[in-house]
């Protein structure tokens, strides 16, 4: 690593109790996104990197390395702890867990929903935000869920668009819950806003509504919005 003092960072892991075999692992992984920075982006360092390119590096290991990322992501983990770094680290091990587990959220966890309906779906075998969207992403699948839930047509759209919601890494019941609130009700909405307005308007809202819950932070509604732009339109409405 050019610009990190590599003994102290493998002093660093072996205080942690990393062997001296994982240590040299841990120090070339690492070393091995530096160089992707350096050379993909912009001559970025690893200190000034944000989610975005995080992101990027993964997606590129995906690409060439199948089955590492968990092992690249826990390496950039003890990197960022390292460097004190809080943002980065937990967002390498959100994105390492959600590569380990990959459940879907649950209906029951969003915020604000009817209990009893969350009941009725889960009756037919629909108890997560896969399952919710599986179930009702065309209007023809809403209308015969319709008839067997024999709940509001509202209820189950509003259940349709929070899944829809979840699909963007980070936000989940409390998030999903302010953006549908808010009018953002969908994923193709979300990408269409500017973040910094985006942030502006939620910082507004959360004011005015006494919204249980504040505003993105600035990286995160950047984040948030980059990671919507990714997603493909699967719900018809």
């Amino acid at each position: 690593m050019s610009s990190v003092d590599e003994e102290a960072f493998r002093k660093f892991l072996k205080r942690g109790g990393r062997s001296q075999s994982v240590a040299e692992k841990v120090t070339r992984q690492v070393a091995e996104f530096e160089r992707y920075l350096q050379g993909n982006r912009n001559g970025m360092e690893l200190d000034k990197a944000v989610p975005e390119d995080l992101e990027a590096f993964i997606s590129h290991v995906e690409e060439n390395r199948k089955g590492a990322v968990k092992k690249y992501l826990h390496s950039i983990c003890y990197y960022y702890e390292y460097a004190s770094n809080s943002e980065m680290r937990s967002l390498a091990g959100k994105l390492r867990q959600q590569k380990i587990t990959q459940k879907p959220f649950p209906l029951r966890d969003f915020r604000g929903i009817n209990p009893v309906h969350v009941e009725k779906l889960a009756s037919l075998g629909i108890r997560n935000v896969k399952q919710m969207l599986d179930a009702g992403r065309t209007r023809t699948a809403r209308e015969e869920l319709l008839k067997k839930a024999g709940m509001p047509e509202e209820a189950i759209l509003e259940l349709v668009k929070l899944s829809d919601l979840a699909r963007i890494f980070g936000v989940k019941s409390i998030r999903a819950r302010l953006y549908y609130d808010a009018g953002i009700d969908t994923v193709e909405k979300m990408a269409k806003w500017d973040p910094r307005k985006l942030r502006a308007m939620l910082i507004d809202f959360v004011e005015r509504t006494g919204f249980d819950g504040i505003a993105p932070l600035p990286k995160e509604a950047e984040f948030t919005v980059t990671e919507a732009k990714k997603l493909p339109k699967i719900v018809e409405y």
